[in-house]
């Protein structure tokens, strides 16, 4: 095996697509999905392989890593990065998975899992394992992906419902072309049917099991980054594609201004203008801001797992909180940033409209919602009992 590149080379790797980003972002809004350009420039790139084990040609990388490679391609596209993102996290939920299909799935070291953790099916069971039937929306990835992380209810006649997750070949479904958003529309982020699909009893895990990361037989990934929970594993993983959408609303600011003036007023130049100075600073501090939680939660889930430790429900609602948090912030200072950027930057090649958007979609998710986590989080530290498995 060759050698495993380290964080900055990776970071670096990340920052050099950029431009290539850059120049299919509009492509990517108008067509939906992601060029396959892109997706061949990202795994030549190693982006795909950050969360395979090292036993199967991955680089197991920790979430620190994963966030400031994500937040680099958020700066060239954050549909782009958002892909990657979110392919970094059942790649990392199928090391769960027993060896034979652990060989199966990571034939390929750059081999793309996509999947969700919405329920949407129901599985029967079968001779050897279930019957599974359900349509999931949102499948970011689903268009370049090889197999998906599917989540059911098996039902059994004398049993309550069962929630599974299911490890399924894209092969084996429908895939549904509705992908119609605001944001993220590069995404390509389309719905699945699964009808009538079997999947054997080897590709299934308990989904209390997984969100509590004590699901499967993990014999052949033994590195520190299978030692976490899923939900704060989630958390670190997704978290920074909003930070580096802030910096990039930032950077296309700071582009923009030397040429700008502020129409109807005697300011020839934004830069002299004290309000210019106020937005800026605010929007400045927000995204430092922003970088804080993001490194307290990667650090929290990389240190955790380094050191063995078992996670407190506290520290569990934490991740989402400090996640939610930072993408509060990038969404506050794009807001600000966009909001001082005229009427100009309503402009489709103008960034920083589609940076807005892509961050408002984030933040709409229903596990990234700045509220939502903030609630939950409120709750556990008032004594109450969380109102979600998702912790």
């Amino acid at each position: 095996m060759s050698e495993i590149p380290g964080r900055t080379d990776l970071v670096r790797q990340a920052a050099e697509l950029a431009p290539l980003l850059q120049k299919h972002a509009i492509w990517h809004e108008e067509s939906r999905r992601i060029h396959d350009d892109v997706i061949d420039a990202m795994t030549s790139a190693g982006i795909f392989r950050m969360r395979t084990p090292k036993r199967y040609g991955g680089y197991e990388c920790d979430t620190r890593t994963v966030a400031e490679v994500a937040a680099e391609l958020a700066r060239g596209d954050g549909s782009a990065a958002w892909v990657a993102s979110v392919y970094w996290i059942p790649t990392w939920m199928a090391s769960m998975f027993p060896h034979e299909v652990l060989a199966q799935v990571f034939e390929e070291p750059d081999t793309r899992v996509c999947g969700t953790l919405s329920p949407g099916g129901m599985a029967v069971p079968a001779s050897g394992g279930v019957v599974l039937n359900g349509k999931w929306g949102f499948m970011t990835g689903a268009l370049h992906s090889k197999w998906h992380v599917l989540v059911g209810a098996k039902v059994t006649p004398d049993e309550p419902p069962l929630p599974i997750v299911a490890l399924v070949p894209t092969a084996d479904l429908q895939l549904f072309d509705d992908w119609h958003t605001s944001g993220m529309r590069g995404s390509g982020s389309v719905s699945v049917v699964a009808q009538d699909v079997f999947v054997p009893a080897a590709r299934i895990l308990p989904l209390p099991a997984v969100l509590q990361g004590k699901a499967g037989w993990r014999a052949d990934v033994e590195g520190a980054i299978y030692r976490a929970p899923l939900l704060p594993v989630a958390s670190a993983c997704s978290v920074g594609t909003a930070l580096g959408l802030a910096r990039a609303a930032y950077d296309t600011f700071i582009e923009r201004l030397p040429n700008r003036k502020i129409t109807y007023t005697d300011y020839e130049a934004q830069a002299d203008a004290p309000l210019t100075h106020l937005q800026l600073a605010g929007a400045a501090q927000r995204i430092d801001e922003a970088e804080f939680h993001v490194h307290r939660l990667t650090s929290a889930v990389d240190g955790k797992a380094a050191r063995a430790e078992t996670w407190t429900l506290t520290e569990r609602v934490r991740a989402r909180a400090d996640m939610g948090r930072a993408i509060r912030l990038a969404l506050e200072a794009t807001d600000l940033l966009a909001g001082a950027s005229g009427g100009s930057s309503i402009a489709l090649e103008v960034p920083i409209q589609r940076i807005r958007r892509d961050l408002q979609a984030v933040s709409l998710h229903a596990l990234m919602n700045p509220d939502t986590n903030d609630e939950l989080y409120g709750r556990v530290l008032s004594g109450r009992e969380p109102n979600s498995l998702y912790v």
